[in-house]
């Protein structure tokens, strides 16, 4: 098919590659979210006028056929399509001829993308939030079967005080769970429908902005049509933010069982099936997950920041720039999802070796303990630090199951408030399930298939 802006002149094939680029690859993750709205918009188009029911009836076989092809032997989008939306008209035309042809009405390609990314968007939020709230369970469940096992505390690496693998582990599981109530409040603002808003003006035609929003399961109307064009880029940076705040949770962690994994710590040992060998030394096991783990985190940071880069200085209305925010948005989204699920089976699996955390607990440890031993004896907090400090060699190793009985303080070693975070993250599920639910309804009226999703991951 010809290009959907195609005139009376051929665009300079060295231009068609620059202006292109990868976006008809790209465009593959969105082929589903672009079929399933323009459904949605041709049912409009029908109620007001514009379409036959018989023309609805078609476009809507055609776009069903487009579903399944992709979801099957697959759909081809070519570089001279430019982008998926031209590939989808193009198939609609050739096999329903004028028909087809009626499916852009009221659009421009400029709303049509940003509802394609909006429903991918919207989705990916929401799964990749509970995602990580399984995640976040799995490391309470780790924290309270070895809630009792004592593990040193460390600041700048050295030994601090008494700590609990339980604690370790239920840290994690907390800030995740504060990440993800970010991560909804992003999903929230992701729930808006700009489709109906076309090159940023609107159109003379009197779209039902309002019943294709609700055909698709959206909470409302993005209402002002040149914010919808201005909010690309910027809600894929905030998305890409909300995901690297995760991505940096698990770094820490990441860093954490690297160290504690080697033969000199021995703490934990990895699950074997998530390590890799060495080309050269037999013997080795390699926390390679763990290390990509890192990089990743800077792979979705790094995103967020191409994207608000190519979108700092453009003006109002739409920009041919907003199409190189697409990449890293598609990049990071994927690579968060992937980071959460392979740290929960890295976490699932991990063995914990008891002896050699007891082995760790060496006397300096308690020195702290000793200090405020003192000051229950009516000694001054300042006067016993500094004599503990000046004669160490006095401290003796306190029994480590003793040492954590003690600390009985909100959110310390005994005290871990574990059903609360459990809870938290119940109710977090259920909040995300339904919005789950909204949306999947609606993919599923739509497009006439159960349990459809908009991603292909």
């Amino acid at each position: 098919m010809a290009k959907l802006w195609q005139k009376n002149y051929s665009i300079d094939l060295l231009m068609q590659h620059f202006t292109v680029r990868n976006d008809y690859i790209l465009d593959q993750e969105l082929l589903l979210s672009d079929c399933t709205a323009s459904i949605a918009h041709a049912r409009m188009l029908e109620s007001i006028g514009v379409l036959t029911s018989d023309e609805l009836q078609k476009l809507t076989e055609g776009l069903r056929k487009i579903i399944e092809a992709k979801l099957t032997t697959g759909f081809e989008i070519r570089e001279e399509d430019e982008d998926c939306h031209t590939a989808i008209e193009g198939y609609l035309s050739s096999v329903y001829g004028q028909t087809g042809k009626r499916i852009h009405t009221g659009r421009s390609r400029n709303d049509q993308v940003q509802t394609a990314l909006r429903l991918y968007m919207r989705e990916a939020s929401v799964r990749i939030a509970m995602e990580t709230l399984s995640f976040a369970r799995e490391l309470l469940a780790f924290s309270g079967k070895y809630r009792n096992v004592p593990m040193p505390g460390r600041t700048h690496m050295q030994l601090a005080m008494p700590s609990s693998v339980g604690l370790w582990a239920a840290s994690f599981a907390e800030e995740l769970i504060d990440e993800v109530k970010d991560l909804i409040g992003v999903s929230t603002l992701l729930d808006q429908c700009p489709l109906g808003s076309a090159a940023s003006y609107g159109t003379p035609l009197p779209l039902n902005r309002e019943m294709t929003a609700s055909l698709m399961g959206f909470e409302k109307v993005q209402n002002n049509v040149l914010y919808a064009n201005n909010s690309r880029g910027k809600f894929e940076a905030m998305l890409l933010d909300s995901l690297s705040y995760i991505a940096l949770t698990i770094t820490k962690l990441s860093q954490d069982l690297i160290l504690f994994t080697l033969p000199e710590f021995g703490y934990f040992s990895l699950p074997k099936e998530l390590t890799t060998g060495s080309s050269i030394m037999p013997q080795k096991k390699n926390p390679d997950g763990l290390e990509l783990a890192r990089s990743r985190s800077a792979l979705i940071t790094s995103a967020s920041e191409r994207v608000k880069d190519t979108i700092r200085s453009l003006p109002s209305g739409y920009n041919r720039d907003f199409q190189d925010t697409k990449e890293p948005m598609l990049d990071g989204v994927r690579a968060a999802f992937d980071l959460v699920a392979i740290m929960a089976r890295m976490v699932g699996g991990l063995e914990v070796h008891e002896d050699a955390l007891l082995a760790a607990c060496r006397s300096e440890l308690y020195a702290t303990d000793k200090v405020f031993a003192m000051v229950k004896e009516g000694k001054s907090f300042r006067d016993s630090y500094r004599e503990v400090g000046l004669d160490l060699e006095s401290v003796s190793r306190i029994d480590p199951y003793e040492a954590l009985l003690s600390r009985t303080s909100t959110g310390c070693s005994n005290n871990l408030g574990l059903e609360k975070a459990e809870k938290e993250a119940d109710s977090l599920a259920a909040a995300c399930s339904e919005k789950m639910e909204r949306f999947q309804g609606a993919y599923e009226d739509l497009t006439g298939r159960e349990g459809f999703s908009v991603l292909t991951w």
